[in-house]
Parts: structure tokens; sequence; C-alpha cells
């Protein structure tokens, strides 16, 4: 694990845009798992602010880790952030561009999307293994949209489940456990206040860590990176 803190959130999507970047002119194809949330968007606005080349764009394949359970149009969809925020705004194919589809039936979807990733990203051990998986967490400990409430869709055998919002009830797609943690790199995106008390319990493994899904990221690979601001790094006594 690698913490990397900055002082403020833009200067979190700034120095995470550079490693993002590098990765892109170092490997290809790339397959990249994306984030919904605040701060992924200013990353995308980062991201496409830069002078990157159409013949770079042909190599990255855009993946979503999870989907809310509405149609592309809608404000929730983390599909129309990204669109916004992104791919208007840069020169990549459409073939390269694998969303979830969100108006779909869920659980007919989870199985579309999981076979989408078999077949688009290279499999180690019959597990698709992406070269980079970006994650958020939230200020319960949840990461993609696999909730505490019900962290046992974390080892779901197949690559995509259908989650549903403890809160609103609202259905998600999203990726599990196997997925994330055969990724060649797991990146977590984490900012403000209210995320550090429990990024200082998983990071520094406080009693109780467990329960929170964000804490069973762990890349066979061991490439985990956190990319913070000072406010979400506040309570951290490691690193």
């Amino acid at each position: 694990m690698e913490l990397k803190i900055s002082k403020t959130k833009q200067e979190v999507a700034e120095n995470f845009t550079d490693f993002l970047v590098h990765l892109m002119h170092d490997r290809s194809p790339l397959h990249v798992a994306l984030s919904g949330g605040s701060t992924p968007k200013i990353v995308f606005d980062e991201l496409a602010a830069r002078h990157i080349s159409e013949h770079i764009w042909e190599n990255i394949h855009f993946y979503w880790g999870d989907e809310r359970c509405v149609s592309p149009e809608d404000d929730d969809s983390n599909y129309k952030m990204t669109l916004t925020h992104l791919l208007s705004k840069i020169k990549i194919p459409e073939r390269n561009i694998h969303r979830i589809k969100g108006e779909n039936e869920p659980y007919e979807e989870a199985e579309r999307y999981a076979e989408v990733l078999k077949k688009e990203v290279p499999s180690v051990e019959d597990v698709p293994r992406f070269d980079l998986i970006i994650l958020g967490m939230g200020d319960d400990g949840h990461t993609a949209s696999i909730f505490p409430e019900d962290i046992d869709l974390w080892y779901v055998q197949s690559p995509c489940a259908v989650a549903e919002h403890p809160d609103s009830g609202q259905q998600r797609i999203t990726i599990t456990g196997k997925v994330i943690n055969k990724a060649e790199t797991v990146a977590f995106l984490v900012t403000g206040e209210s995320k550090a008390q429990k990024v200082g319990e998983i990071i520094d493994r406080k009693e109780g860590y467990e329960k929170y899904p964000a804490s069973l990221v762990a890349p066979v690979s061991e490439n985990l990176f956190w990319f913070l601001d000072s406010a979400a790094a506040k309570h951290l006594t490691s690193g």
C-alpha cells in the first residue's frame, strides 16, 4: 500500500491525473474501470484538459466499477457524469467505451456486463484483470457499490452483482471483490473530512475495520494506492 497525500481535493485530482497519464503512455492497451463521485469528476475535468493525442486514446478502454440502475440520461448515472466531464471532450473511439446499461433489468444486466468483462478484459485464472481500477469510498466505508450492510456481495463468484443502497433502496450493478483484487493496480480517490474516520480505521487497521468493504481491497499484485487530501488523512497515524 502506498499513501499519496495532497493538501487539497484539486491537488489530489492533479496528482492522480499525472499517475494515470503515465500509465496511459506506458501500457497499450490499457483497461480502466472508472468510479463515480465528486473526486473522479474533477479528475475527469483535469484529464480532459491535458493534451493527450488521439493515438493514445485509441488504446484506452473504459469500463465502470459500478452504476446506478437508471437511464444514461439520468443525473444519477455515473456514465452521464463521465460523458459530461470527460468522454464528450476527448477523441476516444466509441468501441472503447464499455458502459454498464443501467436502464436494463438489473440481474440481466449484471450477467451481460460480466460477459462483457470476460470478453474484453484480459483474464488471469479466468478472472478479468484490469490494468487499473479506480475506487471511491463512502462515509460508511463502502466501495464500488458494496455496502457494509451487504458485505457478502464482495465474495460473489460472478464478476458482477446487483446491490441495493441501504437507505434509498436504489439498485446498482457492481463489480465484485474477486475482480477488484485481481487488478494489476487499484487506486482509491478519497477526499473530505467526512471520510477521515473510516480512512483512519481502515488504513491503520483499528479494531472492527473488517466490517467496511473498503478494508477488503487487497490486490494480489500489492499495487494499492490511496490518493487522499489532508482532510481525509487527518486521523491517520501511519504513513
